[in-house]
Order: structure tokens, then C-alpha cells, then sequence
């Protein structure tokens, strides 16, 4: 076999090599959101699919334990076990009554299994009662102008 019939050989298994690593890159990586709301509606693959499911922290229900932490989400009346087996600590806002987005995969009894936990505690950004928001003022300017120093004014 000629010289350039061994590169282009060599080329395209190299094009076909990073096609189907990059297809299977993007597959993996796809991630569905859906609320708790949804959750029942699922079925089949959709099941076993890597999503995002957001809801409130439940009051109470935070359970600390080794390798894991275990919550309940809260939407619109339904509710969601959660086990969080990430590697990352908790976020500092992850608190009870806080808003929660859960990334991972819903297991077969109907129990979500969290690899990725982001919190955002909605009263840390409220005003307190009574008190009247925060405005931006504008810099306050100086009676005294500034002459060039050529000794006029423009």
C-alpha cells in the first residue's frame, strides 16, 4: 500500500476515533430538568436519564450521615427523598426552607440518588420588614470646579 493510502487509512480512523467519543461525550452529559410534579409521569428511559429536579428543602428532614446526606425536596404539595453522595460539601446556603436544585438520577423505588446540590437561601436577599430597600446614590460632586492648568475654564 502506498504511503498516502496509509494516511488517509490512518485519518479517518482517527476522524471516526474522536466522532463517536464526541457523540458519546454528549449523551452522557445531557441532562434533563423536570420538576417533582413530573417525576410520576415518567417512564422507561426517561427513568434511568440523568436530570435536575428543584423544590424546597423541607423543614426538618436534613439527616447528616456518613458518605451521605439525606433530605426531602417540597413542590406544590408533592414530595421527593433525596440522598446526596456527592463529593463536594454542601453549599453554605443549604439549609432547611431553602431553594434546592438537585442533579443526579431518580432510582427504581422512587428515590433520588444526588451527585451535584446547588442552594440558594431566598430570605438572605429579602429586605427585612419595615425597612425600605437599598438604592444606589450617586456620587456626590464638590462645589469647587477644577481650573486647567492653562487658567481657563472650559
Amino acid at each position: 500500500m502506498k504511503a498516502r493510502g496509509k494516511f488517509l487509512v490512518g485519518s479517518g480512523i482517527i476522524v471516526v476515533t474522536l466522532a463517536s467519543l464526541a457523540y458519546v461525550g454528549f449523551t452522557q452529559s445531557k441532562t434533563y430538568y423536570h420538576t417533582i410534579s413530573e417525576l410520576s409521569a415518567l417512564q422507561g428511559g426517561a427513568l434511568r436519564q440523568r436530570m435536575r429536579v428543584s423544590g424546597n428543602v423541607r423543614t426538618g428532614t436534613i439527616e447528616r450521615l456518613v458518605g451521605s446526606v439525606n433530605f426531602v425536596l417540597e413542590e406544590q404539595g408533592k414530595a421527593l427523598n433525596v440522598s446526596y453522595i456527592g463529593r463536594d460539601p454542601l453549599p453554605d446556603t443549604f439549609k432547611d426552607g431553602a431553594q434546592a436544585l438537585v442533579e443526579g438520577r431518580l432510582s427504581s423505588d422512587g428515590h433520588f440518588i444526588a451527585e451535584q446540590v446547588q442552594a440558594k437561601c431566598a430570605s438572605k436577599y429579602e429586605a427585612n420588614p419595615g425597612e425600605a430597600p437599598a438604592v444606589a446614590r450617586p456620587a456626590q460632586s464638590s462645589s469647587l470646579t477644577r481650573v486647567p492648568a492653562g487658567g481657563r475654564q472650559s
